[in-house]
């Protein structure tokens, strides 16, 4: 079950492979996530030191949670993979020139997960391309659904 996607990684972005990550998270993050109170527009994917992190999501704290501690929304948050995936995505992303995306946050089996996704920047004449597909599609669809009425 999805909590929020980045509808942005895809208008900007070619995503050509993608990974399940686990979250580190602190209490109040979880509630507030299941609260629906995260972002993902703005965040991306680092490698520092061996591992990965999600840098720039945001998740606002719930106000009858976080009374005894001071949340940070903007935290960075480390995530959890197998360590070859780790190394193959170091990998990609230091000799090939992709770029690691947040795409969606969901629940599995209880728990809060990442899917990131290695992609390659899209220029503008690819994102003009893109929207033009989206457009035929949309009005195909709405032919369709006039024809049945």
């Amino acid at each position: 079950m999805s909590i929020i996607q980045n509808k942005k990684a895809f208008h900007d972005y070619f995503v050509e492979d993608r990974y399940e990550a686990g979250l580190v998270l602190e209490g109040w993050e979880v509630k507030a996530i299941r609260a629906g109170r995260a972002n993902l527009k703005e965040a991306y994917v680092t490698v520092k030191d061996g591992a990965l992190y999600l840098f720039g999501s945001h998740i606002s704290p719930l106000a009858t949670t976080s009374t005894h501690i001071l949340p940070d929304p903007l935290r960075t948050r480390k995530l959890l993979l197998h360590a070859a995936e780790i190394s193959k995505l170091i990998g990609k992303v230091q000799r090939a020139g992709y770029t690691l995306m947040p795409l969606d946050m969901h629940y599995k089996e209880g728990r809060i997960k990442l899917e990131i996704g290695l992609a390659k920047g899209k220029k503008a004449h690819d994102k003009r391309a893109t929207e033009k597909e989206q457009e035929a599609k949309r009005e195909a669809a709405q032919a369709l659904k006039k024809e049945r009425r």
